[in-house]
C-alpha cells in the first residue's frame, strides 16, 4: 500500500518550517544565545548563509513527506481522526527519531544543554505545526 499524500499540504508545512525558523532563531527570540552557543558571530552568519536555506527547505520537505506519508498510515491502521493522528504521529516521530538522536549526539560532542534544549524544542514546535497543517488537510478519502 503507497500512502496517500496531499502534496500541498506538504508544500505548506515545508514552508511553515521555514518562518518558525526564522522567527525562532531571530536575534530577539532566540538567535543571540543560539550563535554564542555554536560559535558564530555577525560575519559568519553573512557568510555562506545560502546552502544552509537550501538545505533546509529540502530536508524540510522530506520531513513534511515523511510525516504525511507516516500519517495516513496511522490513520489506515488505527482509523479514528486524520488531524490526531497527525499530531501523535509527529510527537511520536520526534521523540523516537529526531529527540532521541539529537540528545545522543549532542551528549557526544559536549554541547551545551541549553542549546539541546533550544533545539529540541524547536523541532518540536516545528513537527507539532507540520502535523497540524496536515492534520487539517487529508489527502482525498482520509
Amino acid at each position: 500500500m503507497v500512502p496517500a499524500i496531499n502534496y500541498w499540504a506538504v508544500l505548506i508545512a515545508t514552508a511553515s518550517s521555514m518562518v518558525i525558523g526564522s522567527i525562532w532563531y531571530a536575534r530577539g527570540v532566540f538567535g543571540k544565545y543560539w550563535m554564542k552557543a555554536v560559535g558564530h558571530d555577525e560575519e559568519s552568519m553573512r557568510q555562506g548563509a545560502v546552502f544552509p536555506i537550501i538545505i533546509t527547505v529540502v530536508v524540510s520537505f522530506i520531513t513534511a513527506w515523511v510525516l504525511a506519508g507516516a500519517t495516513d498510515i496511522a490513520f489506515n491502521f488505527y482509523g479514528g481522526s486524520f488531524f490526531w493522528n497527525a499530531l501523535l504521529t509527529g510527537v511520536i516521530l520526534w521523540a523516537g527519531f529526531t529527540a532521541a538522536r539529537m540528545i545522543t549526539h549532542d551528549a557526544f560532542d559536549r554541547r551545551p544543554s541549553g542549546l539541546t534544549i533550544l533545539n529540541l524544542a524547536h523541532e518540536l514546535v516545528t513537527i507539532v505545526v507540520m502535523a497540524i497543517i496536515i492534520g487539517v488537510w487529508p489527502p482525498a478519502g482520509a
